[in-house]
């Protein structure tokens, strides 16, 4: 396994834009570092858990019974959909007043399983920097330990990023039209789910 090409898909993976990044920009902006602290963690920790979860197994059921994939594909899509929507319409008088609520460590690593760029990474890293043999296994969970490793300062560069806008977007209109631009961008990243799971459907 080339350790080097593992540790670059991990960092040009991580720290692009997409749904736990763009959530963990806007969650930094509207509550906090410390506050979305176990929301970080359930990324971080829930996403290489995840990896070895489908590497052990969960690949082949899926490829036995391809309408349950497809059926958490349109779960994770519907669900971004709300989150997005979320994003957009929670009053500011809301996030300033403390009654918004980010997300927990369990629902952020429960998120993942709903993540389509976290399913593009992890199928991806198993088809490419694993080998089918008697090492299978350990590179399975070693690939999990370099996502871990490597991935937690990039998701903690998006956090401390959003925490830091609050400083430039002192304005409730401001910190609104964010949000709007990160529902926006959500949304977005939602474009090549739809259009696998119209042509697989054939809509």
């Amino acid at each position: 396994m080339e350790f080097f090409a593992v540790i670059l898909f991990t960092v040009t993976t991580w720290a692009t834009p997409g749904p736990n990044n763009t959530m963990l920009l806007t969650s930094g902006l509207n509550y906090g570092i410390q506050r979305s602290l176990p929301h970080y963690l359930g990324i971080i920790l829930g996403f290489p858990t995840m990896f070895i979860a489908i590497g052990l197994g969960l690949a082949r059921l899926f490829d036995q019974f391809p309408l349950l994939h497809s059926l958490l594909k349109v779960s994770g899509a519907l669900y971004l959909s709300y989150l997005a929507w979320r994003i957009a319409t929670t009053p500011i008088s809301d996030l300033s007043a403390g009654k918004g609520k980010p997300f927990t460590f369990f629902q952020a690593a429960a998120f993942q399983w709903v993540n389509p760029k976290a399913w593009v990474m992890a199928i991806g890293a198993i088809a490419t920097y694993t080998v089918v043999g008697s090492q299978y296994e350990i590179q399975v969970v070693t690939i999990a330990l370099i996502f871990l490793i490597f991935g937690a300062p990039c998701s903690l560069l998006w956090l401390w990023f959003g925490a830091s806008l609050k400083r430039f977007l002192q304005r409730p209109n401001s910190v609104k039209r964010f949000n709007y631009a990160m529902a926006a961008l959500l949304m977005t990243s939602l474009m090549p789910a739809f259009t696998e799971l119209l042509v697989q459907f054939k809509v």
